[in-house]
């Protein structure tokens, strides 16, 4: 039977990359995000069974709903990778402590908020369920104005390592992928002078991603897998 992954924050560069590798290795690919659906959105575009935009992740229910109606459309849910969350530059001294909370919600609360949703739909998954998260490598040693961000992304590892533990016993794997700089249009505008060759592109990171998924990989569970190009 065909099998079938939600991706949250599936409108944005890397996860319209991941739904795309999916897609191109046989799997039925679900698009969730904050963001509305792209103007004139189809299958084809997209190259996603089922997409909703406007889902505000870090809400329970609201992500609940989105997958539960991409569960009645789909047929069942095999793996979720979050890819939702955000990132913000900022010093203390001169920022707003509002963006640690903004950093919270955005990364690790709505990877929480999916990965809870996502978890009373895993029964029908011949080969168990997989939850595949967005650190950072940034998270491992942050620099200045990248307080925020990397607790943040520090957070979202310690809830993989802590989910990974929890769920052993339900066929369930947790692991996350810590980019290093993504090779994104906002980045390469943000940063106009680096070296693009040397990021990681998104399609190196979906790859990654999809072993974690697959069957080959369910003796994999608690990593934190850094991915970070030739930086």
């Amino acid at each position: 039977m065909q099998r079938v992954v939600v991706v949250t924050g599936g409108f944005g560069t890397l996860g319209r990359a991941v739904g795309r590798a999916f897609a191109e290795n046989g799997w039925k690919v679900a698009l969730i995000d904050k963001a509305p659906a792209p103007e004139n959105a189809s299958a084809a575009q997209l190259q996603a069974a089922w997409w909703r935009g406007g889902v505000e992740l870090t809400d329970l229910e609201a992500a609940r709903s989105a997958i539960s109606a991409a569960v009645d459309q789909i047929g069942k849910l095999d793996a979720i990778v979050n890819v939702a969350g955000g990132f913000r530059w900022e010093t203390l001294a001169d920022g707003s402590l509002d963006t640690w909370d903004l950093m919270y919600q955005m990364n690790v609360r709505t990877a929480a908020t999916a990965s809870k949703a996502a978890l009373d739909y895993f029964a029908g998954s011949a080969e168990g369920g997989r939850i595949i998260n967005i650190g950072a490598g940034a998270a491992l040693k942050a620099g200045a104005g990248m307080g925020a961000y990397a607790a943040s992304k520090s957070g979202v590892m310690r809830l993989t390592e802590a989910l990974a533990e929890e769920l052993k016993g339900r066929s369930i794997t947790v692991n996350a992928i810590l980019p290093g700089i993504i090779d994104t249009p906002q980045n390469r505008k943000d940063m106009p002078d680096a070296d693009f060759s040397r990021w990681v592109r998104p399609e190196e990171i979906a790859n990654v991603i999809l072993f974690l998924a697959s069957g080959a990989a369910s003796g994999v569970t608690g990593a934190l897998i850094p991915v970070t190009g030739r930086m």
